[in-house]
C-alpha cells in the first residue's frame, strides 16, 4: 500500500461511543445537548493544543479530506442558502475537502488552501476523487460518526485514531453503528487531561 492509498480517520467521542448529539442545527453544531454544555465538552481538549499537539497536528497533515454533509453544515438551514459551513473564513484543512451531500454545490475555495468540493454521488466517488487530490499523502476521514461508519462498513479505513472524552451522551450519532464486526488492532494510547487518545489499526 502506498502512502496516497492509506486512509485514517480522526474521531472524538464520548466513552459511550457519540461524536454528536440529537438535532443539529446552525446554532447547535453538536446537537441539542439539554442546556449541559456537553459539546463543548466534548471538544474542549482542542484548546489544550500544547498537550496534545502530537494529535492536532496528524488532524490536519492528510492531502485530502473527506467529511459528511452534516459534519460542513447542519442538515436543515445551511443548505437553503449559500453558506459557508462552521468552519470560518480559514479552515484548519489547507486541502481538499470532498464533502458527501445529496445537494450538488459548485467547490467553494476558502483561504489558506481549502477548497470544498461537493460529492453527491456517493462514498467510492469521494474516496476515489480524495486520494487523486492527495498527492503522495493519505486521506483523512474527518466525520461525522455516519460517514465514518459508511467507510468502515466499506472496508476503506486503515487506522481508526479515536479521542475519547470522559463523559456518556446517552443518544445522538454513534460510532460504529451498523459496522458489524471489525477486527482492530491496538497501535497506541495515551492519557491527557481531558481525553484519552487511541489508534487502531483496522485489519482484514
Amino acid at each position: 500500500m502506498t502512502t496516497s492509498d492509506r486512509v485514517v480517520c480522526d474521531l472524538t467521542i464520548s466513552a459511550d461511543g457519540y461524536a454528536a448529539g440529537l438535532d443539529q442545527t446552525e446554532d447547535r453544531p453538536f446537537g441539542d445537548d439539554g442546556g449541559n454544555g456537553w459539546g463543548d465538552r466534548l471538544h474542549a481538549w482542542y484548546e489544550n493544543a500544547s498537550e496534545n499537539r502530537a494529535e492536532l497536528d496528524r488532524m490536519t497533515g492528510a492531502g485530502a479530506y473527506i467529511m459528511g454533509r452534516n459534519m460542513f453544515g447542519p442538515l436543515r438551514g445551511a443548505w437553503d442558502r449559500p453558506w459557508n459551513g462552521w468552519w470560518g473564513d480559514d479552515p484548519p484543512y489547507h486541502a481538499p475537502v470532498f464533502v458527501l451531500t445529496h445537494h450538488a454545490r459548485e467547490p467553494l475555495e476558502m483561504e489558506g488552501g481549502t477548497t470544498f468540493h461537493f460529492v453527491t454521488d456517493g462514498i467510492e466517488s469521494a474516496l476515489a476523487r480524495a486520494q487523486a487530490a492527495a498527492g503522495n499523502s493519505h486521506v483523512a476521514v474527518q466525520g461525522g460518526a455516519t460517514t465514518v461508519n459508511q467507510y468502515l462498513a466499506a472496508g476503506h479505513v486503515d487506522e481508526l485514531r479515536l479521542h475519547v472524552v470522559p463523559l456518556t451522551l446517552g443518544a445522538g450519532t454513534r460510532l460504529f453503528e451498523g459496522v458489524g464486526q471489525l477486527d482492530l488492532e491496538q497501535v497506541s494510547s495515551r492519557a491527557a487531561t481531558q481525553v484519552t487518545h487511541v489508534t487502531y489499526r483496522v485489519r482484514g
